[in-house]
């Protein structure tokens, strides 16, 4: 070795050219050698266990940042012999510091994916910690790079951050702000991806896709895609549907309209036809019964309808109502159940069903809602009772 250094330094300067363009080719080689090499060998390896870890440090290519440091370091075993200055060896350790980093980058990027498709990732999301550890390794970075260039420590630089830190807060006021609203999410569980959340203020209404340090990604039942800022979604407010999801019963709030004109007493005719129903059947005679005894006890004239008591064909029609819904497969009987009537207005009498289906797809649900409605308009007429509907274009050409 001591004569190879003898001879290096006996050379003429055509000679050095010589002596670096080989060092830097040999670096090349080397390069696209263990490139090519060293990463097939650990895909190899990787390909042959059963985890998934391994395949996912291959898919965010974490090694591909391993071949980049042995030319490297081929160089600097020359730094003896070359005699370069020392500026090449500062240059030298600040490349192997920004490989380290992005080392570390990717590192963490396979982090976030290891943690997407875990099933503990649909209880809170880490991506947005990832990012603040990503830029908290580019600055810590920045500052050893350019420390190993000035020949200075990194502390003179640190503490040089302390005058600065007015100006870093404005800097990174947006990021700040965006980290405590993502300290918030997962601290008190407001929503995590896949969650289905509405929020009015910025047109957004769908699924929540990604969760990310600066923005909130919300793909719209139309496939279109909200970006809202972090800080700005929780500085207004949204409606998550999550409880809804999970308690296997989605509402169903909808009213039927009657027109008052068409309420009336029950005559016998319409009593013996409301017997015939099957989900009345038995309420009508329990009721008949019920009624003829407070009569008879009250002594009240049977042909007097204002002081007798007697069945509405609007109470019937609700009482149907609620038969029926009580014995449909679709309602879900654990949750509210209620058929009321509203205050009327000038578009009639609303009569309001208020419960749950027992399947919270929405496809589903739609088609079990359409299905009872379709039925309760249907069967309307049967109880003497009319829908109401404002006048149209055909009903004033019927006047005509």
């Amino acid at each position: 070795m001591e004569n190879f250094q003898n001879l290096v330094l006996s050379m003429t300067d055509d000679r050095w050219y010589i002596l670096y363009s080989v060092v830097i080719l040999l670096s090349i080689i080397l390069y696209l050698i263990s490139s090519r090499i060293l990463l097939r060998a650990i895909s190899i390896f990787f390909q042959k266990t059963s985890t998934e870890l391994d395949d996912i440090l291959i898919e965010k290519k974490v090694f591909h940042r391993l071949p980049l440091l042995i030319p490297l370091i081929f160089i600097y075993n020359f730094k003896n012999i070359l005699s370069w200055p020392d500026i090449f060896d500062r240059a030298l350790f600040s490349l192997i510091a920004i490989i380290f980093i992005s080392f570390v980058n990717a590192l963490l990027n396979a982090l976030n994916e290891m943690h997407t498709r875990s099933s503990i990732s649909q209880k809170f999301s880490i991506k947005s910690y990832v990012q603040v550890a990503k830029l908290l390794v580019g600055i810590f970075g920045f500052i050893i790079v350019i420390a190993i260039l000035t020949g200075r420590s990194p502390v003179y630089f640190l503490s040089g951050l302390g005058a600065l830190t007015a100006v870093l807060l404005l800097v990174f006021k947006d990021t700040i702000l965006s980290l405590v609203s993502s300290v918030q999410i997962s601290s008190n569980d407001l929503f995590k991806v896949g969650d289905w959340i509405e929020a009015p203020q910025f047109g957004a209404d769908g699924d929540v896709i990604d969760i990310a340090l600066h923005s909130i990604k919300i793909q719209n039942w139309d496939k279109t895609i909200s970006i809202i800022p972090t800080n700005k979604l929780l500085d207004s407010s949204f409606k998550n549907w999550r409880g809804m999801s999970e308690s296997g019963g989605r509402r169903i709030k909808r009213s039927i309209n009657i027109d008052m004109n068409s309420i009336k007493f029950c005559n016998n005719e319409m009593t013996d036809r409301f017997k015939k129903f099957k989900v009345i059947g038995k309420y009508i005679n329990q009721k008949l019964s019920e009624i003829d005894k407070h009569n008879t006890e009250n002594n009240v004239v049977e042909d007097g309808l204002i002081n007798r008591r007697s069945l509405t064909n609007i109470g019937t029609f609700r009482a149907y109502i609620e038969g029926y819904l009580r014995k449909h497969n679709k309602i879900h009987d654990e949750m509210t159940f209620l058929v009321r009537q509203l205050s009327p207005s000038s578009s009639g009498l609303p009569i309001e069903i208020y419960v749950f289906a027992n399947d919270t797809d929405w496809i589903n649900y739609e088609a079990i809602q359409s299905d009872i409605f379709d039925h309760l308009l249907a069967v309307v007429p049967e109880f003497d009772l009319k829908v109401f509907q404002h006048p149209s274009g055909n009903d004033f050409n019927k006047i005509l």
